[in-house]
This record gives structure tokens, C-alpha cells and sequence, in this order.
């Protein structure tokens, strides 16, 4: 800001008044201030938030057996914690004597993290990395009560358990409407970083909605997350948990002003089955899905990059029966918006398996409804690799990078196909696309490929200065990809 002298102003040859000179030196801010810029100036105070949320939040300690006859290469950061915290040092064992009075078993802990009580009867949900293979798990309140718990369900693709202990009348904490929250506004969170139980830090939404995962959207924040906090809540300025601490970006394995947070009503939704049945049931319709880049848009004629580009359909399954093909651009499913690839898994796997439910597809210039029964999610199978035969004849597309020949009856027979032409070699512009050898096309440019001879026709037709779509099979999968022609 330019700095004005009080005394020497003028304006066509009359001295300002004091307000004009206020102003145009940018000191507005000298101005007495209104209530309501003195209210944007105030700090928010957390702690009624504190006494409201704190005694609802628990230190998670997990346990497992392990035998030693000694006493570990710890000892001398044993004593540091010892002498400087007073305390022991997390991970410091605790030896259970043997009946037979032999040396003595270690309850080894595998880590530190944190909950929170959901319901006044012992429900605690926290994350399933904090419990993952732990002999036993440690629940310590606020008052300092512990209680040996019972892992009730953990589900690794969410990160999500719930564990329960043996107590009434505890405090439950309130769960906040995540739809509600918005970016820049303050939030609250208590945990044990490092063991170091009921540690209040704040910060404010920096995100919402960040694709890190699978199934789950993300909240980011700039709350102080550290190791230990993990399966703490994230709290808005009503008291209110609106999300569970997870992750954090890191570079050093500490704090570097980004954390993650899953948001509560995923995680509800998450841990109601858990408490339920103690497993998770997810839907899948056997896709293979990515986001539609611009390039992409442009090539099937989509007006905007929105949706989710279908690369490959695995044989056989609900999509397969449904008629979605790869190349296909999934717009909407039950009538909810697919802005990106990744909203489509989690509206999909928070579906019930044997739902019937619609797909919103755009196909060659236009959009068509699909029904598609929602079948349970399964191990991932290994795709079939292709009979392999001897070519009859040959065909090359130097500018695609491909060359192919016609399928043999063998072959036709094994991949279920009455037609297309088989991938003998890829290079450059190909490769790039990701396509293999092995592959079957059955289409280029929307046009279908029965031999090589159509396979020549439908590139020698194909518009080279843009990317050419190519539909083809890859063992039980029809898969879709983009290649952009090399200039020679």
C-alpha cells in the first residue's frame, strides 16, 4: 500500500477531508469497525467443544504375543521416554509370566491410535489399519478406565472398524450432516499422535471430495494429524463429528499441513453393516472404468469431459448382460451424476447386490438407459489369455502402430467372437494406448472389424489428425482405447 502524507494532500487545491484521506491510503481499517467485522476478527474458541466432544474420544492401544529372551535394542530409547515424558515408550512390552515359570511371553504393542464411542452401550468405530492384526486391542477413556475390546468387523477397502467393549452409559458423540460442511470453515481434532492421549488440534476444510481411494471421497484439512491419531473424530464448530482422521500427505512420516479425514456419513454407513453382520457387501457391474479427458470427448462427441470412459467389460458380467459396451460413456447411474470415473465404484458398491439399477450411457453421439442388476463384489479373476494359433494373413497400420491378422476358427471358438482380428504386434502409437499383443479389435472408429481386409478399410477411412477409438478384446474383457496417430 502507498504510504500518503497527512499534512501535504490536496485535491484540486482544497485540502481533503480526514474520512478521504482515510481512504485513499487504504485506511479504511482505521475506521471504527462495524459488529460485524469485528466478529469476522475473532478467533473461534474450541474449548466448549473440548468438554463437549473429548470425553466421547478413546486411546486405542493393539497387542500381540510375541516371545523374547531379551530385553530388545530399545532399551536406551526406553529410558529416554522414561526419563523425559515419565512415561513409558509406546511399543515398551509388557511381560505376562508362563505357568510353567519359564521366560515370560511379551504383549508386544503394534500401535497407538484412537476412536470415538458411538453408541452409549460400547460401539467404538475407528480405523482398520489401527486394529489389523492385533491379538488384542486396549480401549483407555478419558476418565482412564481401560477395557479389553472385541473387534466386531473391520473393512480394509474403507479403512473402517468397529470394536466393542464391555460398559453402559457412555458418552456417544453426535454425528454432523457432511453435506453440510464447506471449505474454509473450522473444525477440530482430538486423538493420541504418538501416544499422547486427548490432543486437541485445528485447522479448517482445505477440500472436499478428494479421490484417494476406491470408495471413499475424501475431506482434506489442515488439521495437525500425526501417527496415533488415527480413528479420531474430526469435528465442526457445533460439536458434531462429520468425519474419522486417516491419512495424511507426507514426505518425513509427520505432519506436512495435509491430512484426510473419511467422511462420517460413509463411515456410518460403513460400520452399520459392520455391526450387523461383521463384513461388508458391496455391488459391482464388471467394469473397467477412467476419467474422460478432453481428447477423449472430443472423439466420441461428448460435449464436456464429464463421466466415466468404460475401457474394458469383463465377460459375462451385470454390465455384460446389460449391453454396456467399452467406449461407452457413463453419465448417470439411478439418476445421480457421474462427474468422475471414481463416483461410479462408490455409488455402485453402496448398492445392494440383486438391486436393479439404471445406467445412463452415451454411445456414438447419443445417450440410452441401460437396467443392470447389481451383482457382490468378488476377488479380482485373472483375465484368460487368448488361444494363441497361427495367423492366416496379415494386415498392418504403421500410423496406429498395429498389425494384425485374421482370428482362426480355433480361436473364434475360444473367445466366443464371430469375427475381429488379432493384435500380432504393437509399437509407438499403440503401445502408448496400451494395447498388447494377443488383443483382439473388433471395431475401429465405430465401425466394425471382421477381417483383415475390413480392419485396412475402417483405418484407411478413419480421420488420422484425431485420436482413433479402438474396441477390443482382451482375455473375458472388452476393453476400449484412444490412439493417437504417430505422423509417419
Amino acid at each position: 500500500m502507498r504510504r500518503i502524507g497527512w499534512d501535504r494532500m490536496r485535491a484540486g487545491g482544497g485540502a481533503l477531508t480526514l474520512a478521504a484521506t482515510l481512504l485513499l491510503a487504504g485506511g479504511a481499517a482505521l475506521l471504527p469497525a462495524t459488529p460485524a467485522m469485528a466478529q469476522a476478527r475473532v478467533l473461534p474458541d474450541f474449548t466448549d467443544l473440548v468438554d463437549q466432544v473429548g470425553p466421547s474420544v478413546v486411546n486405542i492401544r493393539t497387542l500381540e504375543k510375541v516371545s523374547s529372551d531379551s530385553d530388545g535394542p530399545d532399551a536406551d530409547m526406553q529410558e529416554f521416554f522414561r526419563r523425559f515424558f515419565g512415561v513409558p515408550m509406546p511399543g515398551t512390552p509388557r511381560r505376562a509370566p508362563r505357568p510353567n515359570g519359564g521366560q515370560p511371553d511379551e504383549e508386544q504393542p503394534r500401535g497407538v491410535g484412537s476412536g470415538f464411542i458411538l453408541t452409549p452401550d460400547g460401539y467404538i468405530m475407528t480405523n482398520a489399519h489401527v486394529v489389523d492384526g492385533a491379538d488384542e486391542v486396549m480401549v483407555t477413556l478419558t476418565d482412564k478406565r481401560e477395557f479389553k475390546a472385541k473387534i466386531i468387523g473391520a473393512d480394509k477397502r474403507s479403512d473402517i472398524a468397529v470394536v466393542k467393549i464391555n460398559a453402559t452409559g457412555l458418552p456417544a458423540v453426535k454425528i454432523g450432516d457432511v453435506s453440510k460442511l464447506k471449505v474454509g470453515e473450522w473444525v477440530m481434532a482430538i486423538g493420541s499422535p504418538f501416544g499422547l492421549d486427548n490432543t486437541v488440534t485445528a485447522g479448517i476444510v482445505s477440500a472436499k471430495q478428494r479421490d484417494t481411494g476406491d470408495y471413499l471421497p475424501l475431506i482434506q484439512t489442515d488439521v495437525a494429524i500425526n501417527p496415533g491419531n488415527s480413528g479420531g473424530p474430526l469435528i465442526n464448530m457445533r460439536g458434531e463429528v462429520v468425519g474419522m482422521n486417516s491419512q495424511i500427505y507426507s514426505r518425513s512420516g509427520g505432519f506436512m499441513g495435509i491430512s484426510f479425514a473419511i467422511p462420517i456419513d460413509e463411515a456410518k454407513r460403513v460400520a452399520d453393516q459392520l455391526r450387523a453382520s461383521g463384513h461388508v457387501t458391496r455391488g459391482r457391474i464388471g467394469v473397467q472404468i477412467e476419467d474422460v479427458r478432453k481428447d477423449v470427448a472430443d472423439s466420441v462427441g461428448l460435449p464436456k469431459p464429464t463421466g466415466a470412459l468404460v475401457r474394458g467389460v469383463e465377460n459375462g458380467s451385470p454390465a455384460d448382460k446389460a449391453g454396456v459396451q467399452a467406449g461407452d460413456v457413463i453419465l448417470r447411474f439411478d439418476g445421480k451424476t457421474i462427474d468422475r470415473a471414481s463416483d461410479l465404484p462408490r455409488l455402485v458398491g453402496d448398492t445392494k447386490p440383486g438391486t436393479r439399477s439404471t445406467l445412463t450411457v452415451f454411445r456414438r453421439g447419443a445417450t440410452k438407459d441401460l437396467g443392470v442388476t447389481i451383482a457382490e463384489i468378488e476377488s479380482d479373476q485373472a483375465a484368460k489369455a487368448p488361444a494363441r494359433a497361427k495367423p492366416q494373413s496379415g494386415g498392418a497400420a504403421p500410423s496406429l502402430g498395429l498389425s494384425v491378422s485374421d482370428l482362426t476358427d480355433e480361436q473364434k471358438h475360444d473367445l466366443k467372437l464371430s469375427s475381429g482380428v488379432r493384435v500380432d504386434a504393437v509399437s509407438q502409437a499403440a503401445q502408448r494406448a496400451g494395447m498388447r499383443q494377443g488383443d483382439v479389435i473388433v471395431a475401429i472408429a465405430n465401425t466394425q472389424v471382421g477381417n483383415v481386409k475390413e480392419f485396412e478399410a475402417a483405418v484407411a477411412k478413419a480421420d488420422k489428425s484425431k485420436p482413433v477409438g479402438v474396441m477390443f478384446r482382451r482375455g473375458d474383457w472388452a476393453q476400449y482405447a484412444l490412439i493417437h496417430p504417430s505422423s509417419r
